[in-house]
């Protein structure tokens, strides 16, 4: 689903995605050092644990390691502008172990992002698309805080029949800034 995903969101803002083959960590490190990004969306899957080695997020090519990841949204700091959002859509960027808690969004916190969404658990492709889809709709009207157009895209989530189950609905998790 992160073609369609990805495909909807650029009708809602402006973006610059990066699929598939051409989704290279040395592509991911100079976009996010050489460029200023308000949001950054990352739908492809990682995997968080309090041992480092085995804390990542895939490319087509790679691994980008918890610590390069941090060196790399700290690079997208130009002019001291953060990341105000970082969206992991991928199942279970929130899931930390007993040692750490928050995952790989705590992880974008401690980075600087002000705001990241991530999953608790393994979420459905279809569900997670139109979650994000809806949520970047809602933000693009403007005049709305992340966390009312979080709210809104849940409930549309919520109100589609097949949907409904909170399985569908409520694995995702926004941490930091709402505003």
């Amino acid at each position: 689903g992160v073609k369609t995903e990805l495909a909807s969101i650029r009708q809602e803002i402006n973006n610059t995605p990066i699929l598939n083959r051409e989704f290279l960590k040395q592509e991911i490190k100079n976009n996010l050092q050489n460029n200023t990004y308000q949001i950054v969306h990352f739908a492809t899957h990682g995997v968080f644990s309090s041992n480092l080695e085995d804390t990542f997020i895939l490319t087509y090519d790679d691994r980008i390691n918890i610590n390069e990841l941090d060196s790399f949204l700290q690079g997208n700091r130009k002019i001291d502008l953060p990341i105000e959002l970082l969206v992991l859509s991928a199942c279970e960027t929130a899931l930390g172990d007993e040692r750490a808690v928050l995952g790989l969004a705590g992880v974008a916190i401690k980075a600087g992002a002000r705001s990241t969404i991530a999953s608790l658990w393994s979420v459905s492709d279809d569900a997670s698309a139109l979650l994000m889809i809806t949520f970047y709709r809602e933000l693009a009207q403007g005049n709305i805080t992340k966390s009312e157009a979080f709210r809104r895209a849940q409930l549309a989530v919520l109100n589609q029949m097949e949907f409904s189950d909170p399985y569908f609905w409520s694995g995702f998790v926004m941490l930091g800034n709402w505003l």
